[in-house]
This record gives structure tokens, sequence and C-alpha cells, in this order.
């Protein structure tokens, strides 16, 4: 009989065929180690790469060593980033727990389909720029997108792809999405803030300390709202505007548009050539020739520096020649104007020969007393420079007299127009409310006598001048137009490429709010005549922000009294309009 096999493997003494079968189950044994021994590697790197190097090339432990340079303290140490409020606490930006979405390209075999999903679950996520992420050969940690919201998350989890998952970090989050997007700013992936106060206040809220703004959300909507009708009614590629405090220098509301949403901020910075035109800071960063609104400085300089009276006269009847150059009035009366109405129409003779009585120096001076000849000091670092005229010649003089030739901030304009209304005592902007109170002396520009005038003509200019748009019954508006047609550089002036504005203050009488509005190259439309200068396109604007205002604030409109009007005075230096028609080219 045979021997069976079972006897053969269990090590019973050797009978026949025994030998051959022991051999037989000695190959076999051998051969189940070697697979158990495979089976054993293979979950240790499975318990390698899931567990201790997590989704990285590198150790968790190297990961988190990496981490914590790259935020430049210990994580575990490191405080929760501060909160930042508006002026009312209405909470800006705070940090919480969000799923950040990763790849493993190793684990992705339809990497196309992929990326083609995941560019429809997130529409800022290029299609194709995902592609080259998660197509890298080697790499087995692809990082692709912060902040992802519950429902964006859900459907990436029914993609079922393995190669897609998600670690959980703090993140920034901005509950107004894009209401603050210039000021505020963003930070990075790390914690590290990237522009506006997230970067000014680095420190500070790095280590867990809140920061609080002077801005007032309620006018910050006001304003924006406001702006963006205004680009869409004139078809304007871009707009700005600011509301402040006069006496304390608050920045009460702050609008660049076009804007983003913060929470994308961190994507949209990583090219920032592709997205420079929402990223653009028209507020304080970009500089302009603001045109007629300057007129308010070299009115102020004649009255300040020269104690001209408003009875004084500038002959408008003919351009002026400078070299090659020929200075126009866009509207001319052509003839003998005072001061004030040189002020009301907005003429460009009269504003150079007021230029011309002050005198090159003077008026260079006064600029740069008003904190226009250099680039101020804010709370945010995205600040600009202006440009000034180098060498400062006769033509210099003349040209900067209505805002050709020189180029400021928004914020410049703003503060240095708030010292003009408030009396004349300097003004600082200020973004962030300090934690203790602190008073800057504030110097004295002009004397009170000059402010008052200059508050007189303004008002003028909303009654019976170039801003009648800006009017608003019971609020007592007073302001100045400005268009300006956009340098080409060496080529001159984009004469169909307008920067119109309007800048006004309330009330006038004894001003609280500075309200100012630009647009930048409007179109005219029927409803306008073909216009879109200030006149037309921001001061209207400027009206519907200042009743929102009102009615936002509680401002009591039955203050006003139409026979106390300032601009009254006024009226015995003013020859009644010549025609109507004259009356529609407001700028």
């Amino acid at each position: 009989m045979t021997e069976p096999v079972e006897n053969a493997c269990s090590g019973e003494p050797e009978t026949g065929k025994s030998t051959v079968l022991q051999l037989a189950c000695s190959r076999l044994f051998l051969l189940g180690s070697v697979f158990v021994l495979a089976y054993a590697i293979v979950a240790v790197r499975v318990f390698d790469l899931m567990i201790v190097q997590g989704t990285g090339g590198e150790t968790r432990q190297e990961r988190e060593e990496l981490d914590r340079l790259a935020r430049g303290g210990d994580l575990i140490e490191q405080a929760r980033r501060g909160n930042i409020y508006d002026r009312n606490g209405v909470l800006l930006a705070t940090s919480l727990k969000t799923p950040a979405l990763f790849a493993d390209p190793v684990l992705i075999l339809d990497k196309p389909a992929v990326a083609k999903s995941l560019s429809e679950i997130f529409p800022d996520l290029v299609e194709t720029e995902t592609l080259s992420k998660i197509d890298v050969k080697k790499s087995r940690y692809e990082w692709l997108r912060d902040n992802v919201s519950p429902a964006q998350q859900e459907r990436v989890l029914e993609l079922g792809e393995p190669g897609l998952a998600f670690e959980y970090d703090d993140s920034r989050i901005y509950p107004l999405g894009r209401m603050t997007a210039h000021l505020l700013g963003y930070t990075d992936r790390t914690g590290r803030g990237l522009s506006g106060v997230e970067r000014s206040a680095q420190s500070e809220l790095a280590g867990g300390g809140d920061v609080t703004l002077t801005i007032d959300v309620r006018l910050q909507h006001a304003l924006r709202r406001e702006i963006q009708q205004t680009m869409d009614e004139f078809s304007a590629s871009a707009g700005a505007g600011m509301i402040m405090d006069v006496h304390t220098g608050d920045i009460l509301a702050g609008v660049s548009l076009p804007d983003y949403d913060l929470n994308l901020g961190t994507a949209l910075a990583a090219d920032p050539e592709k997205n420079e035109g929402v990223l653009s800071n028209r507020l304080t960063l970009g500089v302009y020739e603001f045109g007629s609104v300057f007129k308010i400085f070299t009115t102020a300089a004649l009255l300040e520096t020269q104690d001209t009276p408003l009875s004084a006269t500038f002959d408008a009847r003919s351009p002026i020649r400078i070299g090659r150059f020929t200075i126009n009035d866009y509207h001319a009366q052509k003839r003998i104007l005072t001061v004030p109405e040189v002020f009301m129409h907005s003429s460009n003779i009269g504003s150079a020969l007021m230029a011309r009585a002050v005198g090159a120096q003077k008026i260079q001076g006064f600029l740069s007393d008003l904190g226009l000849m250099a680039r101020r000091k804010f709370d945010i670092l995205e600040v600009g420079a202006p440009l000034t005229p180098k060498p400062w010649g006769e033509a210099s003089t003349v040209t900067v007299s209505y805002g050709h030739g020189i180029s400021i901030t928004a914020l410049q304009l703003c503060a240095a127009t708030a010292t003009i209304v408030n009396g004349g005592l300097q003004v600082h902007p200020r973004l962030i409310h300090p934690a203790t109170p602190v008073i800057k002396p504030q110097a004295r520009i002009i004397s009170e006598e000059t402010s008052e005038k200059m508050r007189a003509l303004m008002r003028l200019v909303v009654t019976q001048g170039t801003g009648k748009k800006a009017d608003v019954p019971g609020y007592y508006v007073g302001g100045k137009t400005g268009t300006a047609e956009k340098s080409a550089g060496k080529k001159g002036y984009k004469t169909k490429s307008l920067l119109s504005s309007f800048i006004g203050a309330f009330p006038i009488d004894n001003p609280q709010y500075l309200v100012f509005v630009m647009i930048d190259e409007p179109q005219g439309t029927k409803q306008s005549y073909g216009y879109a200068t200030g006149g037309w396109t921001a001061a209207p604007a400027v009206a519907r922000i200042v009743t929102s205002m009102a009615a936002i604030l509680g401002l009591p409109s039955d203050r006003y009294d139409p026979a106390q009007d300032i601009s009254l005075p006024l009226e015995r230096y003013i020859k009644p309009e010549h025609t109507e028609k004259k009356k529609l080219a407001s700028n």
C-alpha cells in the first residue's frame, strides 16, 4: 500500500515513496513562507505610507518640521491667528479648522478625468493647471485647494477617487467675502499675511491678538453698491471710492473695483499677472491724474498764500500758450471770471492764472504741506508714491493747477481735501482702530477763514456749478468735480479715455464726512447726452451714497435752512449763466 501524503509531511518515519512526498511538502512550505513574507512587506509599506509618512514623500515628523519653519515658529506653541472686526464688532476675518484638498498622483489612474471633475466642483481651479499638478509621476503630495466647503467636500468624496484626500488645519475665513477685499487683505497657506491689514498687522494677529478696523460694513456695502451700479450704467472698466471722517481721518469705507472674494485670495495671488485687474488696489496703491478736483488745492493756495479776495478776476477769454502746449477750457465762458466763477465753472485757464499768481515755489510747498508730494504713511503697506514733475518748470506749475502732470493716490486726495474743509487742520488717515487712544498732532495747514471760504466755494459747485447732481436736499453737500483724460505716456493723452470723479463733504457748513467716487473709463449714454464727465457719473453716485448714509447713521435732515446756505454770499461775484446748454457739460 502507498503511504498517505500527510504522513510524509508530518515527520513520520519514511517508508516507500514518502521521501519524495516529504521533499514536495518542504518545497510547499518554503513557497508559503515566501508569500507570507511578501504580504508582510506590503503591509509594512502601506502602514509606512498611510500612517508614518502621511501623504508626502517625507515622514510626518519631517513635514511638521517643514511647516514649523514655514510658519516661523513651533506649531504646538503657535497661537491661533487673531480675528479682525469692523468698528461695530462685525467679524471680518477669523481662523477655523477646514478641509484642504490634496492629491496623491501615484494613486490616480485617469488623471484627465479627475482634473475635469475637479474643475466642475471648483470653478476657480483651471483644468489644465490641475492636470499638470496631478500628472507628476514621483510626487506623493500635491496641494490643490484650501477652504473646501462641506458641499464641495461631499462632491469630491462622491468621485470615489483614492488619490484625492483631505487634511484639516487652521484656514483663514472671510465671512463677508469680497466686501473689504483690498483693505483687509489675505494670508498664504501657512497663515502669513500677504496684503492689506493681514500683512501690516502680521505680528499682532500671529500672536493671537484681535484687530479692530475703522470700517463700518454698512457704509462699505452702500459705497460698493453705488460704485458698481455706476460702473454698470456707464460701462466703466473700474472704480474706487472712500468715506472718511474729516476730523479723525477714520476710513469708514473704502472700495476698489473690480474686487475678489478674499477666501480665494491665495489662489488668485498664485498668478498675479493673470489676476492683476482684480488684485489691483486703486484706492491706496494706484496713482492717477485726477484733473479738476485739484483746483481745490490751487484755489486754497491762492486764498491762503496771497490773501486774494474772492472778487479778484482772471481773464479766461483766450487760451494760454506755453511752448507747444495750449490750455483751453472744457466748457469755456470766454470772459473775465471772479474766483468763485473760476471754481464753479471749473476753468482751466482761470486756475492756471491762479497758479501763476501763487508761483511755482509756493505751490510746491503748499502741496507738500497737504501730503501730496511724497508717499503717505498708512495702516497698510500697499501705498503708492506720487509722480511729480521733475524738473518743475513753468509748464508744470500751470498744468498741475488743474490736475495734470501730477499723479497721486485716492488716499492722498481724500486726506488733503479733508484738511481743506475741516477748518484747516492736517488729517492723518487711519484704518486700524488703536487699542488705546492715540492723538497725533494736527498741524494747521490753512487758516479757518480760508477753510470757510473753500467750503462756500465747494457748496457753490453743487448749487450752481458742475456738481449739481451731487445735491441731496436737506443734507447740504459741497464738493468738486473732476474729469481727466488718461495719460498715454509720451504720446500725450487719450481723449476718449476719461477718469471721472467727484469729491464732496457734508454737512458742508460744518463737515463731518467726506465722500469720494472715481469712475475709470466711463462711456457716455443716451441718458447723459453722451457725456461721461464727473458731473454725470460720479456726482450722482455721491448723492445716492449720502442718502444711504443718512438712513444708516440716522442723520437728521431738518437742520438745513436754504435761506442760510453758505454759498449765497458768493452770488454777488457771479454773473448769470449764458445758456442752459452750457450747464450740460459738467466736469
